[in-house]
């Protein structure tokens, strides 16, 4: 049998079409979106519970500092995963991971969800090597993969996976009393993050847009990576480096809310009020609008002008993170099973969901009122329980034939 480094891209091509294992673990996204949808719709009612009094934390984190933690590396870190390791075959032409290896990985995100919450049982110590575990070899096979196949274009995709492991362990260092990186913890993952959406959300959003146009006599849209776009991404990292290292300051504040205009900007030219006849389009640019959005807010907050820091926040989460996860994993489940590409009414119901669930959420900061709280993960939940029931039986069986 040949080395996998000599094989040519048509063996490749072949190798995967003739795939015969299980089909739960031919690629990524099958078991780690699964994963991430499953646990967006069961760690919402739990941390509701928790909030209210009907439940008892039992791990080592402070219970709300716990639903950060999980919404990130959870949900977030979970959907991460499942793309990438889904998406760099196709950018480097090498069999994706499968099998014994992605069961693996996804047994070791699993396993960090269980040992989070029991953190209080079996040690703060012995929980953040096994949460640990998921990104360290999620980063291994990413930089892998990516090294392998010198598709150095994607070099900042390995970097945001290992920036994301250094924002954990600040979690656990804090859990454990070596350091006090709760907060840093808190701003480094949420950065990380809308970074990775802005560069990943920065390539598919005008890339899908331009697409659906070309079908449908739309207009001419901006490339995605012109000096602008660059130029956006730059300072976008600039204000993240200066919000996680001073915190809520006015010159943190003045360069997210800079950042947030550019990205607004950004968007605008990709023309997405033009797509709304396809929800699985617009809902991208949806999710990118939450990006600037939240950070103007996030920067407004920082410089103590009249927005709650966990309101920005939950637009950053909810509106910017949920939702571009929720567009990307409904397109690429439906895309990879050979569905047609398009949202029924079901799919955008699950959109219309999450976003209620945020603006319920958002008005809670300005209205405090319990019921909107519980209205806001009622729609949560309702929106990742109907992506399991419509798109969990996608990943899991094949297509029909005719």
């Amino acid at each position: 049998m040949p080395d996998i480094t000599e094989l040519t891209n048509e063996d490749r091509l072949n190798r995967r079409r003739e795939y015969a294992g299980p089909l739960f673990l031919k690629e990524g996204f099958r078991p780690l979106f699964i994963g991430a949808g499953a646990w967006a719709a069961i760690s919402v009612p739990l941390w509701i519970c928790v909030w209210s009094g009907h439940m008892t934390y039992p791990g080592a984190f402070e219970p709300a500092v716990w639903h950060v933690h999980e919404m990130i590396y959870g949900f977030v870190a979970a959907a991460v995963g499942g793309f990438m390791l889904t998406a760099i075959p196709n950018w480097t032409g090498r069999l994706p991971v499968r099998e014994a290896p992605l069961a693996v990985l996804a047994t070791l995100w699993l396993a960090g969800r269980i040992a989070v919450w029991f953190a209080g049982d079996i040690g703060p110590v012995v929980a953040a090597i096994i949460d640990l575990a998921y990104l360290t070899m999620l980063g291994v096979v990413v930089a892998s993969e990516i090294i392998a196949g010198k598709n150095w274009r994607n070099t900042p995709l390995m970097a945001g996976v290992l920036l994301l492991l250094a924002g954990n362990l600040l979690f656990h260092l804090d859990i454990m009393g070596v350091a006090d990186t709760g907060e840093i913890a808190i701003r480094l993952s949420v950065s990380v993050v809308i970074m990775l959406i802005s560069v990943i959300g920065g390539r598919i959003v005008p890339s899908f847009t331009r697409n659906w146009f070309a079908r449908n006599d739309g207009p001419e849209i901006a490339s995605p990576m012109m000096p602008f776009d660059k130029l956006t991404l730059a300072v976008s990292v600039l204000a993240f480096v200066l919000w996680i290292a001073l915190a809520e300051t006015l010159v943190s504040g003045a360069a997210l809310a800079f950042a947030g205009a550019m990205h607004l900007i950004r968007l605008s030219r990709w023309r997405g009020w033009q797509t709304l006849g396809e929800g699985l389009v617009t809902v991208l640019h949806v999710a990118y609008l939450w990006v600037g959005v939240g950070l103007v807010l996030l920067g407004l907050s920082a410089a103590g002008i009249g927005v709650p820091q966990t309101g920005a926040l939950h637009v950053l989460t909810i509106g910017a993170m949920a939702t571009m996860i929720l567009a990307v994993m409904t397109r690429a489940v439906r895309g990879h099973t050979g569905r047609e590409l398009t949202a029924g009414r079901i799919t955008n119901l699950i959109y219309i969901l999450v976003t209620a669930a945020l603006i319920l959420r958002f008005t809670n900061e300005f209205v405090p009122a319990v019921e909107l709280v519980w209205g806001a993960a009622a729609a949560w939940t309702s929106g990742f329980v109907l992506f399991l029931a419509v798109h969990a039986p996608m990943v899991m069986r094949r297509p029909k034939t005719a």
